[in-house]
């Protein structure tokens, strides 16, 4: 699975993670705020293909439109699932 971040230090960058994706990386910051949450993932035949994390100030509205505008659904062969990531 491909991790992919928008916003905050990291935007746009990407690193493979194993498994499902974290409702918040890194999991555990020892300072009580998450660096970035989970925003929506694309799953391929069921599986994850990859997972978009967002920085916590980013707005939902602007999360999706770089998204779209990286294609990433289109990039990975999957579908965006968004199904309520966002309160995560």
């Amino acid at each position: 699975m491909r991790a992919l971040f928008v916003g905050g230090t990291v935007d746009n960058s990407e690193l493979d993670m194993d498994g499902e994706p974290p409702a918040h990386y890194p999991e555990n910051t020892g300072g009580g705020r998450p660096r970035y949450r989970l925003h929506h993932v694309g799953r391929n035949d069921g599986a994850t293909a990859y997972a978009v994390y967002a920085a916590p100030e980013t707005p939902d509205d602007e999360v999706e439109r770089i998204a779209d505008e990286r294609d990433y659904a289109r990039r990975f062969g999957a579908t965006e699932v968004r199904s309520g990531l966002t309160a995560m």
